[in-house]
């Protein structure tokens, strides 16, 4: 079943963009560099590895602890390809928060250790998420449905280092 001729400029576009995108990305991050600087080509290829590894690494730090702890689901789907919850519930079951009173890490990760509220509002501005986290707290109480929050980030990264023992041995 080939694409139709609607699909195929689409993603001709789509493919022009990207190689676009890609050329423009590494000239203006590679080539401008090596050719304007006092610094070996080598050096600079060096800095652009360890800048995608330490970018990497935070982005791990902060979506890993959210996501893959032991409280959270991972509901598998049916033979439709539905899960049996509704959006919202579906979020507060797989998301957690972490290090709510941390306002360095709330700063330095722009909100994003308020990992249920952005995903139940992802619209909303990240300096809502601390105040939203109460209302959506006592929401899920009053209805039952799990609300998942570790007190610290080192905390949060205990919790996913135990999932990961606990996937290891499944």
């Amino acid at each position: 079943m080939g694409l139709t001729k609607t699909e195929n400029e689409k993603f001709g576009k789509l493919l022009a963009e990207l190689i676009f995108f890609k050329v423009f990305y590494y000239a203006y991050i590679l080539v401008i560099p090596i050719l304007v600087m006092d610094l070996s080509w080598w050096a600079i290829v060096l800095y652009i590895i360890m800048l995608h590894f330490i970018a990497g690494i935070i982005l791990a730090a902060v979506f890993q602890p959210a996501h893959v702890v032991v409280e959270t689901n991972f509901p598998k789907q049916d033979e439709n390809n539905s899960i049996d919850n509704n959006w919202a519930i579906h979020q507060l079951e797989t998301t957690s928060n972490f290090a709510p009173k941390s306002r360095f890490l709330y700063w330095f990760v722009g909100g994003l250790n308020y990992q249920v509220e952005h995903h139940l509002f992802p619209n909303i501005c990240h300096v809502h998420y601390k105040d939203l986290s109460k209302i959506v707290k006592q929401t899920a109480q009053e209805f039952g449905v799990p609300y998942h929050s570790e007190p610290t980030f080192i905390s949060a990264l205990g919790n996913h280092i135990r999932m990961l023992k606990k996937l290891g041995q499944a």
